[in-house]
């Protein structure tokens, strides 16, 4: 059963990838990346990794693409216009690609051996307790930073968003 799901979300996740890149239109680009976002969060979730998986939902998923999807439609991006192709590109660009895939496997089979499996005796626990006391304890800097970046981040979409009394819209 592990595997009929893992391949289920593994084939959503390549579906909406291939969409992303083939669709012209922004919109559906950004919707194809909620499906891809939908099945990572199920892969996460056979991982035994809930709350990551219900973090991708609700940020990922949720917050970042409704904002994506809002700032597409306010721009009304139209689709986008094809060009063809070089032939230098279509020639050279499948061999190359091949070639380059070849590599990422020989350098990931020489830095991750065989021997160094992950136990699921590592995955069975707390999670969530284990990343608060973690994120609070270890990573309370990091965090407290990022919650400063993103507080300038919305006061500057503010400032920027903010209409000005010469605005004639």
């Amino acid at each position: 059963m592990d595997a009929v799901l893992f391949f289920l979300f593994a084939g959503i996740a390549l579906a909406g990838a291939i969409n992303l890149i083939r669709e012209s239109h922004p919109i559906y680009s950004a919707l194809s990346l909620v499906a891809v976002m939908g099945a990572l969060a199920g892969l996460y979730l056979m991982l035994g990794a809930e709350f990551i998986a219900v973090v991708q939902i609700i940020v990922y998923a949720g917050a970042i693409m409704v904002l994506f999807v809002f700032v597409l439609m306010l721009v009304n991006a139209a689709p986008e216009v094809k060009l063809d192709r070089s032939k230098m590109a279509k020639n050279v660009g499948p061999p190359l690609l091949t070639l380059l895939l070849v590599e990422i496997v020989a350098v990931l089979r020489g830095k991750y051996p065989t021997s160094d499996l992950v136990h699921p005796s590592l995955l069975s626990g707390d999670n969530t307790r284990q990343i608060g006391k973690l994120l609070f304890s270890k990573f309370l800097l990091p965090f407290e930073v990022t919650s400063i970046l993103i507080l300038v981040a919305i006061m500057g979409a503010v400032v920027l968003g903010k209409r000005r009394p010469d605005d004639s819209r």
